[in-house]
């Protein structure tokens, strides 16, 4: 058996895309690594305990169903912690951090459709008596999170995706298994075909095909950050006319160490279009990459803030298709 630190990395950083969609894909892991398909589980399953393995599952494409939005608030100091409890105890959130601004508290919510979102941001604004920034995505250049546990910063190499088809409806309900992650058990697959009333081979067929139409962005091991030691990230916000901010945004996609580059929508008092995440080991290397995109994508004509996150409330998985738990 490999020592920890070995296995680790031999267990996530290769299978953080292209998971082996086959009946046995713990075996077909465990063939490459010399090992057992028992040893492969068992390690996956300490990866979970351990906090480093969210979960074995698909990462969709923002318009492949559901619905999502950034969300920020101006939180008093002496408050902060009381917010984020109540943020964070909202089932749809499935990210809530503390960042450096007047704009301190930053979460994620997400929904089935843009009904139930703006209705869960309505809830959330009623029980603090705060207003929120909701800050839709209007178009992502890179949103395909991945890190490779060898280096500093965490991007893998950025792989090109067709554009995304949606989930159809009678879909959705694999969807929502995938967003919840895989089991682990010899024949994941299988267990989902029982669940679903279907066969594995059209399981495997399904999720085939999202990978194929760029409904899916990869299926794989999804890692918690922090846990695996990249805990200084970074969101830099610009505001870039909207004549220049599609050519902008796809620049910045392509800078090596940036992990997420999206558009979203100008708020009321918050000029800000174009955003991207940089993720690291430590600030020093965060803010070396932060200031290579920013010449490397020719956005330093353009007003733009470093917002690093001080602490991280919640990190789950979203709930664009599972149900949300019954009150």
């Amino acid at each position: 058996m490999a020592p920890d630190a070995d296995l680790r990395l031999a267990l996530l950083n290769p299978w953080q895309r292209g998971f082996p969609l086959v009946r046995e894909p713990f075996a077909h892991i465990a063939g490459t690594l010399g090992m057992s398909a028992d040893e492969v589980l068992a390690g996956y399953g300490r990866l979970q305990s351990d906090g480093a393995l969210s979960r074995i599952g698909g990462v969709f494409a923002g318009n492949a169903g559901g619905a999502a939005l950034l969300a920020a608030m101006a939180v008093p100091p002496e408050r902060l912690d009381a917010v984020a409890a109540v943020i964070s105890s909202h089932p749809g959130v499935n990210h809530n951090y503390q960042r450096e601004h007047t704009n301190n508290l930053w979460f994620v919510m997400t929904g089935h459709n843009d009904d139930a979102v703006r209705s869960a941001m309505q809830s959330l604004e009623e029980a603090t008596g705060l207003r929120a920034l909701q800050l839709r995505m209007q178009r992502a250049y890179r949103i395909d999170l991945g890190f490779d546990l060898r280096s500093s910063t965490a991007p893998m190499p950025m792989t090109a995706t067709p554009d995304a088809a949606p989930v159809a409806e009678a879909d959705r309900p694999l969807a929502a298994l995938l967003e919840d992650g895989l089991p682990l058990t010899p024949r994941p697959f299988d267990d989902w075909a029982q669940a679903l009333g279907r066969t594995p081979a059209s399981v495997l067929h399904t999720l085939q095909q999202w990978l194929d139409q760029g409904t899916l962005r990869r299926i794989g091991a999804i890692v918690r950050h922090h846990e695996l030691g990249f805990d200084a990230n970074a969101m830099t916000v610009f505001n870039i006319p909207d004549a220049q901010v599609d050519a902008c945004g796809e620049a910045l996609a392509r800078v090596p160490g940036v992990t997420l580059a999206y558009r979203r929508e100008r708020g009321d008092g918050w000029p800000y279009n174009l955003y991207c995440m940089v993720h690291g080991r430590d600030r020093a290397a965060v803010l070396d990459v932060i200031a290579g995109a920013v010449a490397g994508a020719g956005l330093a004509q353009y007003p733009h803030e470093v917002l690093f996150s001080c602490r991280r409330f919640k990190q789950t998985g979203p709930r664009r298709f599972r149900a949300l738990p019954e009150a």
